[in-house]
Order: structure tokens, then C-alpha cells, then sequence
């Protein structure tokens, strides 16, 4: 069974197998945990996305689908880069919210990590309510059967760090 635990901070300070990274489509980088990782990690991060967007990616990783490559500096092997939807409030894109959660944890467990930091995936600057993104990430990575040993979820505020305790209080 999978702990979750929850951690109030900065992402790039966690020493785990993998850090996931809410990454923009381009996979070069950008601002919010997906600027402090690259940021963090170095130029070996970039240069992998580099060789992805040249091979099996040319057009962007696609919503809701992860992808690894190395941490660099970070203290992880891994950085698993995932892409999480805009919110929108005319259209239900919780699917793809979910699915950046699961797919996630699909490439932690190919690559045998059994420890994995995640931030709150669309809850920063693609709009995502707090309240809700805390739930899909929590229901998701309970009900998600995975080799991950560990789930901890960085959380860069108290507002979200309140948010996810009241996701796993509640369950």
C-alpha cells in the first residue's frame, strides 16, 4: 500500500527516487515548479527534453501523459515530467488532471522508483481550484495501484498544504 505524506516546501529540496514535474507541453521549461526544477537540476534536465522533443515527442508531450528523463543536480534519479490541463470552468478536464497522477505513476514504476514527489499539478498557474486539484490528486493516487512505496506531495503554500490535509482527512 502506497503512503501518501504531505510536505509544506520547495519540491527541488525533496530526496526521492522521482521528482514530477508540472511541465509545459514544449518540455523546455517555463515558470512556477516547472522553471525551479530546471532551474535546480541544471542543463542535463533540458538537454534530455532536448533529445525527447527530437525523437518521440516533436510536437510536445500531450496532456495528461509523463515522461522521464534525468534529475541532474536535484537530489532524485528521476524527473518525471507530466502535463496537466488549463482549468476551465465551461468544460470538466479532470480526466487529464487524473491521468497526469496515473500516468505518473506508470513511468515510476518502469523505472522501479519507489518514492515519488509530486507538486499540485495544474493548481498554480493553469488555473486549477486548489480545493478540487487536491481532490483529484489524492482520489487518484489512492486508487491507483502502483509499486510506489511513497507519495509525497510538495506543497509550496500553506492554503495548499491545508487543501490536500483535507483531501486526506477526509478519506
Amino acid at each position: 500500500m502506497t503512503t501518501i505524506t504531505l510536505v509544506r516546501g520547495d519540491i527541488t529540496d525533496q530526496s526521492v527516487d522521482a521528482i514530477v514535474n508540472a511541465a509545459n507541453s514544449s518540455l523546455l521549461g517555463g515558470g512556477g515548479v516547472d522553471g525551479a526544477i530546471h532551474r535546480r537540476g541544471g542543463p542535463a534536465i533540458l538537454d534530455d527534453c532536448r533529445r525527447l522533443r527530437a525523437s518521440h515527442y516533436g510536437k510536445g508531450l500531450p496532456t495528461g501523459r509523463a515522461v522521464a528523463t534525468t534529475a541532474g543536480n536535484l537530489d532524485a534519479r528521476w524527473v518525471i515530467h507530466t502535463v496537466g490541463p488549463v482549468y476551465s470552468a465551461s468544460e470538466d478536464r479532470s480526466a487529464l488532471l487524473a491521468s497526469c497522477y496515473r500516468e505518473s505513476l506508470r513511468v515510476a514504476d518502469e523505472l522501479g522508483a519507489r518514492t515519488v514527489a509530486f507538486p499540485a499539478v495544474s493548481a498554480g498557474i493553469y488555473g486549477w481550484p486548489m480545493d478540487d486539484a487536491a481532490r483529484i490528486a489524492v482520489e487518484t493516487v489512492r486508487t491507483t495501484p502502483t509499486e510506489v512505496e511513497e507519495v509525497r506531495f510538495v506543497l509550496f503554500d500553506e492554503r495548499a498544504h491545508e487543501a490536500f490535509t483535507a483531501q486526506l482527512d477526509a478519506g
